[in-house]
């Protein structure tokens, strides 16, 4: 139901993202077979699940001809790095959602996870597209496309608008998520079930201005980009 192109948008510096490379999407285990073609015929040859090890276990993808799988899951698991960075400049939110984003893009963890669909994009054959995808492609997803879109140079606002075009893509039911008794996977059903809220997305955006300064700031001390990285991202995700 959440399926989208992140093509499109416009840069602050007057160009656009490319249609038809960077895809965001909901839950990809329900897809029928006329889905899949379509997916293979979009060139979509990576797809990066960042859901937890139960989810994936639960629903896993259904997978199409040519397609990579790449495990990008965001949140810590068991044995896993949970640490927390004490980034200065960072100042906590009084919404529980917003907090829970900030301390995602501040989780070692997290950022390995981010780090890493991020350099499946950078290393993205021309001509190839990937996806990237949550459980309700909202919130997992939606930090992701944050950080792809402010590094492009999209506005914070631009971001903001794309991020809530979930609330009206996604069916919010309770029927749809998934029955659980563990802790985390609670936590993602209840987030599932919640609509998005611009100012989770703008308390988000204003950690990566309020610890590093910029969005490129971000990607070359925590995602191991260079700056000819950042310009070979750039030239290659935009028109």
């Amino acid at each position: 139901m959440n399926f989208r192109d992140l093509g499109g948008y416009q840069t602050q510096d007057g160009r656009a993202i490319k249609w038809g490379t960077i895809y965001r999407a909901d839950d990809l285990s329900r897809l029928s077979h006329h889905d899949r073609q379509k997916l293979s015929a979009l060139n979509i040859t990576v797809d990066c699940d960042l859901r937890s090890s139960f989810e994936q276990m639960t629903a896993p993808d259904r997978h199409w001809s040519g397609v990579k799988y790449v495990d990008a899951h965001v949140y810590a698991e068991n044995g896993e790095d949970d640490e927390q960075l004490d980034v200065p400049g960072v100042h906590e939110f009084n919404d529980m959602l917003g907090n829970i984003y900030q301390h995602v893009l501040l989780n070692v963890h997290s950022q390995l996870a981010f780090k890493q669909v991020l350099h499946e994009l950078l290393n993205l054959p021309a001509g190839d597209a990937l996806v990237f995808h949550c459980s309700a492609g909202k919130d997992r997803t939606g930090m992701v496309s944050a950080l792809i879109m402010a590094v492009l140079g999209v506005d914070d606002n631009t971001i903001i608008k794309d991020y809530l075009l979930t609330n009206q893509l996604y069916s919010f039911a309770m029927s749809d998520q998934l029955k659980t008794n563990d802790e985390l996977s609670q936590m993602i059903a209840n987030m599932n079930v919640t609509k998005g809220d611009g100012p989770v997305m703008k308390g988000f955006l204003q950690t990566i201005h309020d610890g590093w300064g910029s969005a490129e700031n971000l990607f070359t001390q925590r995602f191991g980009f260079t700056a000819k990285d950042i310009e070979d991202f750039r030239n290659k995700f935009l028109v």
